[in-house]
């Protein structure tokens, strides 16, 4: 199958789309902007099925294995003869795989704003940057090289800028926006450093050739790198780590999480973008793309390990006590985002022992069609109610039963309950925690249960708990959000059924998984439980959760409050790095720098001041300084100078 004759469209659909409406949307096609983009992203939907059939079902294997293809690659710069920076397109089955995720999901968010967001003054500019922000997550993920990847990276991230700031005449959402930027740009130094240590000792900065030459445990690539050394730590170790870092800022691990709270001042389909198919899921794609290398250093995956794990368990406590639905719906992510860490940091490299590997794509796979239809539908609320509070909801099963029933589908799947979509990924990954670590284990089944507990809590606040208010709008909405919530529940319940590891593995052989009843009884039990217990609480008005929450005192009022991180970062930064560093520098910036070009500039003044005279332009005053200088000539000749 020839690839190069259509791969690059995939991308440069949505990209033409960002041009097009960005230059000349607002002027000539703003109220069509969004049936041009969609349309634009349609195609490209159906090019990205069609690489995954014929890449799957066709050509992509080469005996019992998937190969890494390189459908496209064009030289740019050239450093060395091993170094170079290319621009390439490289299919394997996660690229595949995320491709599908990628145009699905946008083209899903492309349709439901056309009703949510129709009569908007920037509805061209709203489309453009939903085609940007597409593109750059398509560019990521098809990146042959580190440089490429990078360069798409730091796209994704200011597209992100754009699509949170949307709302720009709200303070909170420019200092949303701003604060997205900063975090991940303090976690993406990180992963430039871990770029230039591994590109350094593997030699190139292309995919294939880095793994090639820092895997094969005889070379002397593998060896320089693993014999250097910083402070004990080895430079492999290093660079895996400070690639991770990046990771875990796109992602919102811990404690890079701060972030992603606040990027719910954006247009609520921009959040299911960000939550599902791009930005956030970002880091776990960077990992897997270079699993390789990191499953050869313990240390490194130790490192994603506690941070996945840590990020899951704090992120589903915090969601218990958020009352803004999607604050509660964002720390959710963050949470099933550290599931998918912690899986790849138990994983090995092949066969059974790369099941976590295998888990955690396959909870991406799923994952991106629950939390897409859980974004989508609290939009539908949201353009119901015009709030985000729970308070100000109830319910709203009888006013709106398509959202009501596809916003149930996705809880029950993000819950782990049989047999929607999200029980197959979570039992797979709860599966690998427990051959690797007992503790690691234990930790993701009591996130399990949370997390079934407050995606219930949120579902019973919003669609029972009391009699709906009157609410003067045109119902549900229009045809255009509610097709999406349809086809998104069908794909939470059919997603669990595809054998994702005869397709997605660690080393490109296929992993078939077994349904283990016995095992799946605890994590089942555990979200039944949840469940019920969200019942209880919540699905008639009464004063049980006040006085749960009283009875918990400080720990519900910590979590409430994020356990003060955004505190204790503004401590760090205002109390002690701008006092203790920011104003010492600025004090010597201004005094000593700026001190001294100022007093070089006044001796410069003074002295022109004082030898400016001597080109008045009168010639009198030219002719005292001629003859002045004969007469000094004359009197050293005669007095001075004897020869």
């Amino acid at each position: 199958m020839n690839y190069s004759s259509y791969i690059a469209l995939i991308p440069l659909l949505p990209l033409a789309a960002f041009v097009l409406l960005g230059l000349f949307g607002r002027k000539y096609f703003n109220r069509s902007a969004g049936i041009i983009a969609t349309l634009f992203l349609l195609i490209a939907t159906v090019l990205s099925l069609y690489t995954a059939y014929q890449y799957f079902f066709v050509n992509g294997k080469v005996g019992d294995a998937y190969q890494s293809i390189t459908a496209l690659n064009y030289t740019w710069l050239t450093f060395s003869e091993n170094v170079s920076i290319d621009m390439g397109i490289m299919l394997d089955p996660i690229s595949v795989m995320m491709l599908v995720v990628v145009t699905f999901v946008s083209l899903m968010v492309h349709i439901f704003s056309l009703g949510y967001m129709k009569g908007e003054e920037r509805f061209a500019t709203y489309y453009s940057f939903l085609g940007l922000f597409t593109f750059s997550m398509l560019g990521l993920v098809v990146s042959s090289n580190l440089f490429q990847i990078y360069m798409f990276w730091e796209l994704v991230g200011a597209s992100s800028y754009l699509l949170i700031g949307y709302y720009f005449q709200k303070p909170s959402a420019v200092a949303a926006s701003k604060k997205a930027f900063i975090v991940t740009r303090f976690a993406d130094l990180g992963f430039l450093i871990g770029i230039l240590i591994l590109a350094f000792y593997g030699e190139s900065l292309d995919f294939n050739t880095i793994i090639q030459n820092l895997t094969t445990q005889q070379s002397s690539q593998f060896l320089a790198i693993t014999s250097a050394s910083f402070i004990g730590i080895s430079a492999l170790t290093w660079g895996l780590v400070m690639v991770f870092m990046g990771g875990a800022g796109k992602s919102a691990m811990f404690p890079l999480h701060i972030w992603l709270p606040d990027a719910m001042e954006g247009p609520t389909p921009v959040s299911a973008l960000i939550h599902a198919a791009t930005m956030v899921v970002a880091g776990v794609f960077l990992v897997a793309r270079l699993f390789p290398v990191f499953s050869i250093n313990t240390d490194a995956l130790t490192v994603v390990t506690i941070i996945g794990v840590t990020s899951a368990l704090f992120a589903a406590i915090i969601a218990c006590t958020q009352t803004d639905i999607k604050r509660v719906l964002a720390y959710s992510t963050m949470s099933q985002i550290g599931y998918m860490m912690f899986a790849l940091g138990v994983s090995g490299y092949s066969g059974e022992n790369g099941l976590g590997y295998t888990a955690a794509m396959f909870h991406l796979f799923t994952h991106a069609f629950f939390k897409s239809l859980l974004f989508l539908g609290a939009g539908a609320v949201i353009h119901l109610v015009h709030s985000n509070e729970m308070k100000d909801m109830g319910g709203l099963r009888k006013l709106m039963p398509i959202t009501h029933i596809s916003f149930l589908i996705a809880c029950l799947a993000i819950a782990g309950i049989w047999p929607f979509a999200g029980f197959f990924s979570k039992e797979e990954i709860l599966l690998a925690a427990y051959n690797k670590s007992m503790v690691v284990y234990v930790i993701a089944l009591l996130t399990s249960g949370l997390t079934a507990f407050y995606m219930f809590r949120l579902y019973f606040s919003i669609f029972w708990n009391k009699e709906a208010d009157a609410h003067d709008h045109h119902g549900e909405g229009t045809f255009s959000m509610k097709l999406p919530l349809i086809l998104l529940a069908v794909c939470s319940i059919a997603a669990g059924f595809i054998h994702f590891g005869e397709y997605v593995s660690s080393d490109g052989k296929a992993l078939p998984s077994e349904f283990h009843l016995s095992f799946a009884l605890a994590p089942l039990a555990l979200g039944i439980g949840g469940i019920l217990l969200a019942m209880w609480l919540y699905k008639t008005a009464n004063d049980k959760p006040q006085r749960l929450a009283t009875s918990l005192g400080g720990l519900y009022k910590a979590a409430s409050k994020k356990f003060y991180i955004d505190e204790l970062y503004l401590f760090i930064t205002k109390k002690l790095v701008f006092n203790l560093i920011g104003r010492p520098a600025a004090w010597i910036d201004k005094n000593i720098v700026d001190g001294l070009m100022n007093s070089i500039a006044a001796a410069t003044g003074w002295l022109s001041n004082l030898i400016k005279s001597l080109q008045s332009g009168k010639v009198q005053n030219y002719l005292l300084y001629f003859f002045g200088g004969i007469a000094a000539l004359v009197i050293i000749f005669i007095y001075i100078w004897k020869p």
